[in-house]
């Protein structure tokens, strides 16, 4: 099991199983949410503790789609965690447990600030991944 929380603690949630696979997104929207690198996990998998009515959800203009949320005490990113997808990302910084599961990919290469650098093997892409 692997415990997730937000910074002050009063959203509290546990995943029943470990994320199938966690990336980095280096688009200028995931950067100013403070949640780049985020772990995918089933909707079954999510089991709240305590705190979701004080989760809100940030729901952008078009062209963009996902809504991000986050705490809205502390304001802790917590990714798409309200979805109500089968599979989803959440905030890879709101997992308070260690698991196994290493960074398997970069998207938005594109848009990545100067100053970061890649540190690790994981596949890039300009955009979103394909699945070749």
């Amino acid at each position: 099991m692997i415990k997730g929380s937000c910074c002050c603690e009063v959203v509290e949630f546990e995943l029943l199983a470990e994320p199938s696979m966690m990336g980095t997104c280096h688009c200028s929207r995931c950067r100013k949410v403070g949640a780049s690198t985020i772990a995918f996990v089933k909707r079954e998998d999510l089991k709240w503790i305590q705190g979701k009515e004080h989760v809100a959800l940030y729901q952008p203009t078009p062209p963009y789609k996902y809504g991000r949320c986050f705490c809205k005490i502390c304001g802790t990113s917590l990714g798409e965690i309200l979805s109500e997808e089968d599979s989803f990302p959440i905030a890879a910084n709101a997992l308070d447990t260690e698991f196994g599961l290493k960074n398997q990919f970069h998207e938005f290469v594109s848009e990545k600030p100067s100053w970061y650098e890649i540190c690790d093997s994981a596949k890039q892409s300009e955009g979103h991944p394909t699945s070749s």
